[in-house]
């Protein structure tokens, strides 16, 4: 990924979500992986958590494997590093990890790590993964005024979290938004931060969200990117998608 495209990574949570209500394997999370990479997609994002409720520790080792053929593809595992992720992490080594601050029982990721409270205990992980060879991502509120101790922390880069933007996206507040995301950004930027993007961002929002945030290096996409594919079909979605971001420009 040059410094004037972002990098779709591809969430494949909701594919193994379907598959474990059935005991028959399908849909494939590989097959998924093999397709959306064949029509361009740049990366692939997983978040295993505890309870296996999606994405199973089979899947990420599979896919690690699967990724052995596509060398240019980057691998990103999601998680709380204070549950499983470091367990990953520690063997896999995979080109991104993204530290979320979810607990066990949460219905899905819906908030930043609040780095007054959560820095220290952070700081030895981030250096442990770092010290893996791994990139170290942390799930951040677009906060502009946080990003100097993400930075100091040790993290490599930033993910913004959109949801916000995308309840907002169509509404009188979406510019008052985007600007708030935009400010962070370059904040993150400034510090020496790379900034990727993620949650509940779409078709329909994602080119509005590119125009306005900085050069934001990744965006991953699951839950809305696996319900369009139910229609258009995988390959077709993420070639929508790849549409969107080149947009963008």
């Amino acid at each position: 990924m040059t410094a004037h495209r972002t990098a779709l990574s591809v969430n494949l949570n909701k594919v193994a979500l379907v598959r474990n209500t059935r005991h028959l394997g399908i849909p494939s999370v590989l097959r998924a992986a093999t397709v959306c990479l064949q029509a361009g997609a740049h990366g692939i994002t997983v978040h295993p958590r505890p309870d296996a409720r999606h994405i199973r520790s089979e899947d990420v080792y599979q896919l690690k494997e699967l990724l052995a053929d596509w060398p240019q593809v980057e691998f990103n595992i999601e998680g709380n590093p204070f549950q499983n992720l470091m367990d990953f992490v520690r063997v896999l080594r995979p080109h991104q990890c993204t530290f979320v601050p979810d607990s066990e029982d949460q219905f899905t990721s819906d908030h930043g790590w609040d780095m007054e409270k959560d820095a220290a205990r952070l700081q030895p992980l981030i250096d442990e993964a770092k010290a893996l060879g791994v990139r170290v991502s942390l799930f951040m509120n677009p906060q502009p005024d946080a990003m100097a101790a993400v930075k100091a922390a040790g993290a490599d880069r930033v993910e913004l979290y959109t949801e916000p933007y995308a309840r907002a996206h169509g509404s009188p507040f979406q510019s008052a938004v985007l600007a708030q995301f935009s400010s962070a950004a370059q904040a993150a930027q400034a510090v020496g931060l790379g900034v990727n993007a993620g949650h509940d961002l779409n078709r329909a929002n994602l080119t509005d969200f590119l125009r306005a945030v900085p050069q934001v290096q990744e965006v991953s996409i699951g839950h809305a990117l696996i319900s369009d594919a139910l229609e258009l079909g995988y390959a077709a979605t993420v070639k929508d998608y790849l549409r969107c971001i080149s947009d963008a420009k």
